[in-house]
């Protein structure tokens, strides 16, 4: 099954488990039975419980996928809540899982189950959770209330002074700032793009008390969502380049402002050139240095490298939840767990989308709709995101993650807005 991710649609279908049928033909015995039995689809593990939170009529319930999926992909999963002979379930694909109606100043004991083609896995431990009308979701602003800097640089022969100003108010955290890095960037105009990096006027606001939605919006375009980082500049991964199916070489497609099918990635491919710099960034046409992928150079600032390997946090989305980049706890509720480098849930086709512009120029990976999400194939669910502990956040947060591996950077947002 695939899909296309550029633009990122509203909702994102899950991978199905394939079950292969292998037939023996011929009399007598054969060993190619016992082979089937062996490789037989059994039901997952359990999950492992997490973390409980309390809100109105409602309860969001964290946990950990199970290491054994039973040799199918796992399909959904389901948290259920028990007081009493009441039960009341929810199902998604990812952590956390929102579980109502429930009665407020109810305890309740959840737990979290998950499911594959053979079947539903054993319960999870359990968790206690107690709603109540006084339960509000958790509020962010114990971080960047207030954040603000300045930094001096030379942009494309200019020096220019970069900006950003963070503030928050009761119910809402607002950014003014003027869209420039805080760290050193490449060469603009240069061969691949020719815009000059210029000041610009951001402005932007969001709630200080996420809350994961029942569905997702797109990053980017009129009606999308946006990200900056917390030095004012803008997430942006997708592109605008595209090509008709009938391209058989570069020149054949328009990377400035295309209408084909064949959506181009800016990271990930050497055919199509969009002059990004060492911070996997460029300019618009309208002067605005934008962040496709890892933004290098606010790692650098923060210290972290592969010796160093810490969480660092970059930036926020505008339904609330923040943004990390790279790094990672191994277990996503503990913090003393080993970091790791994120990885993203998508998979590499194997065999080229019908229609698609032939390979043997443009290697698969340079279109958006040659990856395919794969619950559990990564870190991350399919807004490159995951609910976990941070050091800002240790009572864990849902949030996003850059990555170095597809999509790079977030092409859905899960919060409401």
């Amino acid at each position: 099954m695939k899909h296309a991710l550029h633009p990122a649609p509203s909702s994102l279908l899950l991978s199905a488990g394939l079950a292969v049928l292998v037939v023996s033909c011929g009399g007598g015995s054969s060993s190619s039975s016992s082979s089937a039995d062996t490789a037989a689809t059994t039901v997952p593990a359990a999950p492992t419980i997490g973390a409980a939170t309390a809100l109105d009529e409602s309860a969001s319930i964290a946990f950990t996928a199970p290491s054994d999926n039973g040799g199918a992909t796992i399909t959904s999963y389901t948290a259920t809540c028990v007081e009493g002979a009441n039960s009341v379930s929810g199902s998604a694909s990812t952590s956390p899982i929102s579980v109502s109606p429930l009665t407020n100043d109810v305890a309740y004991s959840c737990s979290v189950t998950a499911a594959n083609s053979a079947g539903q896995s054993a319960a999870s431990g359990t968790v206690s959770v107690t709603p109540t009308a006084a339960a509000a979701a958790a509020s962010t602003a114990a971080v960047d209330c207030p954040y603000s800097g300045t930094f001096e640089g030379t942009y494309s022969g200019t020096a220019i002074t970069a900006t950003w100003d963070w503030t928050c108010g009761s119910v809402k955290r607002f950014l003014s700032g003027n869209g420039l890095p805080d760290h050193v960037i490449g060469t603009f105009p240069n061969a691949g793009n020719p815009n000059t990096v210029t000041a610009q006027t951001v402005s932007a606001e969001m709630t200080l008390t996420p809350v994961l939605g029942t569905s997702t919006v797109s990053v980017g375009g009129p009606m999308g969502g946006s990200v900056y980082a917390r030095n004012s500049v803008k997430f942006d991964p997708g592109t605008a380049g595209t090509c008709p199916g009938s391209a058989t070489q570069a020149s054949d497609c328009n990377l400035a402002n295309g209408s084909d099918v064949w959506r181009v990635e800016a990271l990930g491919q050497d055919v199509f050139d969009f002059g990004e710099d060492m911070n996997n960034a460029h300019a618009q046409p309208t002067g605005q240095y934008h962040y496709h992928g890892m933004p290098e150079g606010m790692l650098t600032n923060a210290g972290a490298s592969d010796t160093n390997k810490i969480m660092v946090h970059v930036g926020w989305a505008d339904d609330g939840f923040p943004v990390y980049a790279r790094y990672c706890y191994a277990d996503p509720l503990d913090a003393s767990s080993e970091v790791v480098e994120c990885t993203g849930s998508y998979e590499l086709d194997s065999t080229a989308d019908t229609g698609r512009p032939d390979t043997s120029w443009v290697p698969l990976g340079a279109f958006g709709t040659d990856w395919n999400y794969v619950d559990g194939s990564g870190d991350l669910d399919e807004c490159n995101g995951r609910f976990a502990v941070t050091p800002e956040f240790p009572d864990g947060i849902y949030h996003y993650m850059v990555t170095d591996t597809y999509p790079y950077f977030s092409r859905c947002l899960k919060g409401e807005r």
